[in-house]
Parts: structure tokens; sequence; C-alpha cells
């Protein structure tokens, strides 16, 4: 079966008047269609940089990507990119921001913007449709940008730290939240996070990183009961903490502290 996305010998140096930086080093891996793939390493190690690579935002100094068994050139409306902060626009109510996306790509119609209003219905938000970012949670704000994603209808969903900025409460509320969305919509998506419980939470498999320059150390698969389908019934089960402790071992070999 041919991957939803495939990385293919992904290099990439970053160049400077002080030289030059090697940021990442012959990462190959693939992503199945539908499968949640968490990525994790040391701070600094090049997470950040290789969703920047898959997005299409940088270019690589070497390797491939392809979706589909396509390569890939440049961006790629199939795939979606979910930032560390929200970005959401003050001067615009939570349904225009959940359009902005459409907006940008020339693709808002009555069609695309019906599929905002049941996009913000399934998921709780239509009442706060009228609202300003300032007037909402920090749980909800995330929601409305995942829903603003979700509009452009892709098929690949990249996370970079999306529940960060949360208080810890929150973050476990709205990553339950989130995850569960993606689930039911058969997205593929791959999250960059330096939560550990987070990863082994939400992951079919969980990518470790070395130092930078980043390669691949290792691959670790997470299987849960199929009755712990949702990140806080799997931080429950038995199988947590093994999960963990083998990530975090993964880790401190590689020297993290």
């Amino acid at each position: 079966m041919i991957p939803k996305l495939e990385v293919k010998h992904l290099s990439h140096s970053f160049h400077s008047m002080d030289g030059e930086t090697r940021a990442l080093s012959d990462i190959s891996f693939s992503v199945k269609k539908g499968e949640f793939l968490a990525i994790v390493g040391p701070s600094g190690c090049g997470k950040s940089t290789l969703l920047s690579l898959i997005s299409g935002l940088i270019t690589p100094s070497d390797g491939e990507i392809w979706i589909d068994g396509n390569k890939m050139v440049g961006a790629d409306p199939r795939i979606g990119y979910m930032l560390q902060k929200d970005h959401l626009l003050e001067w615009r109510n939570i349904f225009s921001n959940a359009c902005l996306g459409l907006e940008i790509q020339k693709k808002l119609n009555e069609v695309s913007k019906e599929r905002v209003r049941k996009l913000l219905m399934t998921y709780g938000l239509d009442a706060f449709s009228d609202m300003k970012p300032s007037e909402l949670s920090g749980g909800m704000r995330q929601r409305a940008a995942l829903i603003r994603t979700l509009a452009l209808q892709p098929d690949i969903l990249l996370l970079d730290e999306p529940f960060s900025a949360l208080d810890y409460q929150t973050r476990l509320a709205v990553c339950d939240d989130i995850s569960m969305i993606i689930r039911s919509q058969g997205k593929t998506a791959i999250l960059v996070t330096h939560d550990l419980s987070e990863a082994v939470s939400v992951a079919d498999r969980i990518l470790i990183l070395t130092k930078r320059p980043a390669q691949i150390k290792t691959t670790i698969p997470i299987c849960f009961p199929d009755n712990a389908n949702s990140p806080l019934l799997r931080r429950n089960c038995p199988e947590f903490s093994s999960y963990f402790n083998d990530v975090w071992n993964s880790l401190r070999e590689g020297g993290v502290s």
C-alpha cells in the first residue's frame, strides 16, 4: 500500500554569516492514511523545522517528500498546519476567523461557508460564531483554530505543539477534544510535542529524534485496548506508564537531561 506521506532522506541546513548550522540529517519515515504520528526529541533538535519542510514552507537541502505516491513540490493544499498559537485575528469574529484560510485561498463561497457553519456546530462553537477571540477561553480558541484548518479539507494535519500555551488542566481537556476530532475526521496527523505523556496518549506511533543534527533514533509503536479510545482514557491504562518509560529511556540514552 502506498503511504499517505513519505519522507525520503531529508536533510536541511541553515546558513548565516556565522556559517552553516545543520538541523536535520538523512530523515526517512512514512505515515499511513489515518495514522497519528507523534515526534519527540531534545529541545532545539529540529522538530519544528521538520514540520516546516513537510508543509512546504521551506525547501529541504536534500531529500524528497511524497504524498500519495507523488513527489511534493512546494506547498501542497492537502496539508494543513496548526501552530503553537491560534493566531486568531481579534478584529474578526469566530466565524470569519474560521473562514480565513478559505478566503486566502480564494475558496470562500456559500458551499464552503456552510461547511464552516457545520464544523462550528459539530464541535460546539456555533453559539460563539459572532464573538471575538478575546471572549473565548484558550481551549475554545484552539478549537476554532482547528476548524479554520479543517475547513480547507486537508488530508494531512501537522500540529506544532498546539496545546503548549494552555494551562495543564485545559491542555489535557483540549488535547483529548482535538485528538478525537482529528480521528473522527479520519485525518492523517503528525504531532510535534515536548510532552511525552501527550505523545503516548494520542499517537499510534512515536518517532524519536536525536540531538541536532537530528536523525531518527528509534520508532515506538503504541497500542492500547480498543475501549481506550481517547487520550484521557489511555492515560488510565496500565500500558501507559510502560510506554512513557520506553520513550523517556530512549531520550535519556541520547543524552537528554
